[in-house]
């Protein structure tokens, strides 16, 4: 009867997703899913990332949390629009939340849609895995400080990952942890996978990180994009 239950809920997501996925198509938007745990730096990291854009890419953000709107807060304070959504308890963001937001988003007709749409997902390691949000890529935020047993700990989130920053590298002088190790760990459950070193304190990788994100956006973008809302 769970796998029953389980089979119909991700059904009635996945149809909500393939949804998204077109409507994102069709508009040329970027859907980039932030996975990690609590304490990552997922917040902190994309501060830095906005700060060092400067306006150059168009940016939305879609907060989850599973009660406090701070981490949207913050974001709105850069001059971001953000949208909060909690899931009073919820380990993970699903489609029809996604697609909730979104229309909350682009509610105002007059304002540009975003050409990069980033989903900041609860922090939880293990079941926004198996959630596909519309998406055109996941990934996984991995702080030196958890520890370099994650990847094989957490396989499934590491495999479903286009791209895995390593953050807080500035740590790496103070805590234990094998740095060629975890990539190898990483590389091996998804060969080819693109690994960010990143510091949001230092500043290490952000310019490489953001030069990234702005030939994905661009890429999609030129494939068949719109900036209206039509």
């Amino acid at each position: 009867m769970r796998i029953e239950v389980k089979s119909d809920i991700l059904g009635e997501n996945n149809r909500t997703a393939a949804q998204m996925v077109e409507l994102f198509r069709k508009k040329g938007i970027f859907v980039l899913n932030i996975i990690g745990s609590p304490g990552a730096g997922k917040t902190t990291l994309l501060e830095k990332v906005f700060k060092h854009l400067d306006n150059s890419l168009r940016v939305a953000v879609i907060e989850g949390d599973l009660f406090t709107e701070k981490d949207a807060a913050r974001i709105k304070a850069m001059g971001i629009t953000a949208i909060q959504l909690n899931t009073q308890g919820g380990c993970h963001l699903d489609a029809p939340m996604i697609e909730r937001a979104w229309a909350e988003l682009t509610k105002d007709r007059s304002v540009p849609l975003p050409e990069l749409l980033i989903i900041e997902n609860v922090g939880n390691l293990v079941c926004p895995a198996e959630f596909n949000l519309g998406e055109d890529m996941k990934l996984v935020i991995l702080s030196v400080a958890e520890g370099a047993d994650k990847p094989l700990k957490y396989p499934l989130i590491f495999k479903e990952a286009g791209a895995v920053v390593l953050s807080k590298t500035d740590l790496l002088p103070y805590v234990d942890f094998d740095y060629d190790g975890a990539v190898g760990d990483i590389t091996m459950l998804h060969p080819g996978v693109q690994i960010f070193p990143l510091s949001a304190k230092t500043g290490e990788g952000i310019e490489e990180f953001c030069r990234w994100l702005k030939e994905r956006a661009a890429e999609k973008h030129s494939i068949d994009g719109s900036s209206s809302h039509e």
